[in-house]
């Protein structure tokens, strides 16, 4: 068996293209179903596999970053500069914001 540069196999299901596989699979996962086959998760399984997911997504600093700065740049109406969004992107009038602000000085 002739394997490529990078130790796998150059036959069958993984030298297929991503989007092969991934139409092989649903086919699979749908007859699954139709059979009455397929794995149905528990609520609790589907807890324990999120957590882990997001336990391994988390690990990727880079990768929460860039969440971080499209939340931003989502929160700002698309722009990096705060003053530039209405103050309904920012959830409220003018008065309450003034209003709010005033309050948070008191409390200092």
């Amino acid at each position: 068996m002739a394997a490529n540069n990078q130790g796998k196999s150059e036959r069958g299901f993984a030298s297929m293209n991503d989007e092969k596989q991934r139409e092989i699979a649903s086919k699979g996962g749908k007859a699954a179903h139709e059979k009455g086959t397929a794995h149905e998760f528990t609520p609790e399984e589907a807890r324990e596999a999120g957590r882990k997911g997001g336990e391994t997504v988390s690990k990727d600093r880079e990768h929460m970053a860039e969440i971080g700065r499209e939340g931003g740049r989502s929160s700002h109406g698309g722009s990096n500069d705060q003053s530039s969004g209405s103050n309904q992107e920012r959830g409220g009038s003018h008065e309450q914001h003034v209003k709010a602000g005033q309050q948070s000085h008191k409390n200092r």
